[in-house]
């Protein structure tokens, strides 16, 4: 039983440092972009998702070894929602992304 809770501990561990690269990586992003890039996206201003994002970075940081409470669910979300819904209208919009999906346009 003692080698399956290591492998229990193991797996928490390397889901908590995903999960932390991951809203690191969020929060790189959205500070490295300018400000009026938010606007020009129709998004929330770069003050509310470097907030988010950093926010979700020390929340990451706190729970890498217990990823899976409430909180660092929200610091994955939070991170997820700028990567899958800013960061695409944010590259657009700066001319390093593109209206093509993988099958042609949108």
């Amino acid at each position: 039983m003692n080698m399956i809770g290591s492998a229990q501990n193991l797996v928490t561990l390397l889901l908590g440092l995903a999960a932390l690269a991951l809203e690191v990586f969020a929060f790189v992003d959205a500070i490295r972009h300018r400000p009026d890039a938010y606007v020009a996206a129709g998004k929330r201003t770069k003050q509310f998702w470097s907030i988010v994002t950093g926010i979700s970075a020390l929340v990451g940081f706190v729970f890498v070894f217990s990823p899976l409470n409430l909180l660092g669910i929200l610091a994955v979300v939070g991170a997820g929602i700028y990567l899958a819904d800013v960061r695409p209208a944010l590259r657009q919009v700066s001319g390093r992304g593109s209206a093509q999906g993988p099958y042609g346009p949108w």
